[in-house]
């Protein structure tokens, strides 16, 4: 699903871009795709993404264009053959990317990871949002 300029509510900068996009890594028959909360604030956009257990140096962020992608690639490490009793939380590679506009300040992305959330926030450039405009049906 694509949504060019905007997210799924109809805000402008954000969108959704490959919203399905991910690796390899199944369980059952659903791939696995890492949970993504976005807020608006006055002054940005706020991602948060939920990936616990992870190291921050893990996570790859790229601005390629208008499309910023969030990353992480799973390291084999001897800890993750543990011999669990009951395993419900899996680690999985993952990628998620979306479309940012002109209302962002691409040169000021942040991100910051803490308590098993990356926090990515994307500033708002002041004035640049304009307002909504009702089109009449003739």
């Amino acid at each position: 699903m694509y949504y060019h300029g905007r997210c799924g509510h109809g805000h402008p900068g954000m969108g959704y871009g490959h919203f399905g996009k991910h690796f390899s890594r199944h369980f059952g028959n659903r791939p696995f795709r890492v949970p993504v909360n976005v807020q608006k604030t006055d002054n940005s956009y706020e991602l948060f993404v939920i990936a616990p257990d992870r190291a921050k140096e893990d996570f790859k962020i790229n601005l390629k264009g208008n499309e910023l992608t969030i990353s992480y690639q799973l390291k084999e490490t001897p800890e993750a053959n543990k011999n669990w009793i009951r395993s419900e939380f899996k680690k999985a590679s993952f990628e998620r990317s979306f479309i940012i506009d002109e209302t962002i300040d691409a040169d000021n992305i942040k991100a910051e990871y803490k308590n098993g959330i990356l926090q990515v926030t994307l500033p708002i450039v002041p004035g640049s949002e304009k307002p909504a405009q009702e089109i009449f049906v003739a």
